[in-house]
């Protein structure tokens, strides 16, 4: 049988482990009578953990929220994949010098054969650039920013913020609600859901007033002052909340878009792209729209040229000339 100190920690990794446990349960995990795991229960409760108890014959208890923060027990394998996962932190403004602390707070505790293990790891592995190739830095997005959505989300509040989207020649009204055109802000949403995707950060959001549903940039917002206001939630037509920003994002999603003629049927061209990449319309047998986009002319210039097919490029502006440049730097290389 284990010692007191000991079984207190056993039976606070599992009340960790899963959201509720019978009373019974516990006395079998740990091998000890009923009378002993309430024992238990009441010096965890001293010592600043709140545990709830619910009676009767479907009774269990469970391990509340508090002011204070329980010692954190995992396993092995969960301590080395943590520990991997805090030097891998990136992508969100701050989260490096806080993965770095929490990374130094948890090496400090592991046992010298994990500290081992998850050194090893570290000094073998190689990073190559987030972003290989291109010429846009990757957006980053303060975790404050994150964390207030989410909540919005959880607590169904309407979220207010000021949208700066990049101007676009091609941009076509899209509308928050009766008489705000996408453009007007600041933006008045009911948050729904928050996608991570290619590095970036997107909100699915509806408009209260028209109900219709829109993608946002998480870097392209700035939050404005609690609204306090709650709505009623509304399921989200076919559920697929990614899918809808994958869709959305080809069209209105990035700093640059372009609609790109292909000479090849519209099945051949979705063959040789992810569908992220863009929306493929169908003119004839043997010739297709692609709507794309991204954040630099380069990149859509690099999206096509992998393509394989003949294309014409007729919009926007800057992209025609970016693939004449193009053209005679290419011509030049062969000369």
């Amino acid at each position: 049988m284990l010692e007191t100190s000991s079984r207190l920690l056993a039976l606070l990794a599992l009340m960790q482990s899963r959201p509720a446990w019978p009373g019974s349960e516990l006395a079998e995990r740990l091998n000890v009578s009923g009378r002993t795991i309430r024992n238990d229960v009441d010096r965890l409760r001293e010592l600043g953990y709140p545990v709830e108890a619910v009676r009767g014959p479907a009774g269990y208890y469970r391990l509340g929220a508090g002011a204070k923060l329980p010692p954190l027990l995992l396993d092995d394998e969960e301590a080395v994949a943590v520990a991997i996962g805090l030097r891998a932190g990136r992508g969100v403004a701050g989260i490096e010098d806080s993965a770095a602390r929490a990374l130094t707070k948890l090496e400090q505790v592991l046992p010298n054969r994990l500290r081992r293990q998850v050194t090893a790891l570290h000094q073998a592995m190689s990073e190559g650039p987030a972003n290989t190739g291109s010429n846009v830095e990757d957006p980053v997005v303060d975790a404050a920013v994150l964390a207030t959505i989410a909540a919005a989300v959880r607590d169904s509040e309407l979220l207010r913020f000021d949208y700066t989207a990049p101007d676009r020649e091609d941009d076509a009204p899209r509308r928050n609600d009766a008489s705000a055109p996408f453009g007007d802000w600041p933006v008045l949403v009911e948050p729904y859901r928050l996608v991570s995707w290619e590095r970036h950060w997107y909100l699915v959001a509806r408009g209260p007033e028209t109900g219709a549903w829109h993608t946002y940039r998480v870097d392209w917002l700035s939050l404005r002052m609690a609204t306090g206001r709650r709505y009623t939630p509304v399921p989200f037509p076919g559920g697929d909340y990614t899918g809808f920003v994958l869709r959305d994002v080809a069209t209105a999603g990035w700093k640059v878009h372009a609609r790109i003629t292909v000479f090849a049927p519209a099945e051949d061209v979705l063959a040789r792209i992810n569908a992220t990449v863009g929306v493929v319309e169908a003119v004839d047998e043997s010739t297709s729209v692609l709507v794309t986009g991204a954040d630099s002319l380069e990149l859509i210039a690099v999206y096509v040229g992998m393509l394989g097919f003949d294309v014409r490029v007729t919009e926007p502006p800057g992209l025609v000339e970016h693939f004449r440049v193009l053209s005679r730097r290419y011509a030049r290389a062969v000369e």
